[in-house]
């Protein structure tokens, strides 16, 4: 069966419904018919907690994130995991984050899936599937408070979930 390692942007992108969602969605309906597997470091599981969370909150990222886990194989990090990835980010220079996402996919013989420019210096590696790139992780919904006037970034809406994988 063929395997994809998601990175954070990747479902991100996902979540948030931006450029790219819709082969996310499909890769996300492979998996609910068995077709492929998906794959995630909980390296880049907690970086789109984080993300999510700072936005929404815990409970409300909670809510949307665990109808994704029944759809995603988490792998725990590590030591072998955290040497591999650290080598990767002195040899690629790539994120933190990403390079467990890509020590994982090089491990499982696995495809990449990113939006990370940096994906590109891996394709001698490993196979990776290029989503469209974007230039700020939480780019969903903006609005403006009206007592600062500062952008505060929250998820407006309930994220989609290929039938909450019942």
């Amino acid at each position: 069966m063929k395997e994809y390692v998601l990175d954070a942007n990747a479902v991100l992108i996902y979540l948030e419904d931006r450029d790219g969602a819709n082969k996310m969605r499909h890769l996300f309906e492979q998996t609910e018919r068995q077709q492929v597997r998906l794959s995630m470091s909980v390296v880049n599981w907690g970086e789109v907690f984080y993300v999510l969370a700072k936005k929404s909150g815990e409970q409300r990222t909670r809510q949307v994130l665990n109808p994704l886990r029944k759809g995603v194989d988490l792998y725990a990090a590590d030591f072998g995991q955290a040497e591999l990835a650290a080598t990767l980010k002195h040899k690629y220079k790539i994120g933190y984050a990403d390079s467990f996402a890509a020590a994982l996919a090089l491990t499982n013989k696995a495809t990449l899936v990113t939006s990370d420019p940096e994906g590109d210096k891996l394709e001698r590696q490993m196979k990776v599937l290029r989503l469209p790139h974007h230039t700020f992780v939480a780019d969903c919904v903006i609005s403006l408070r009206k007592r600062t006037g500062r952008p505060s970034r929250r998820l407006s809406t309930p994220c989609p979930t290929p039938a909450d994988w019942q």
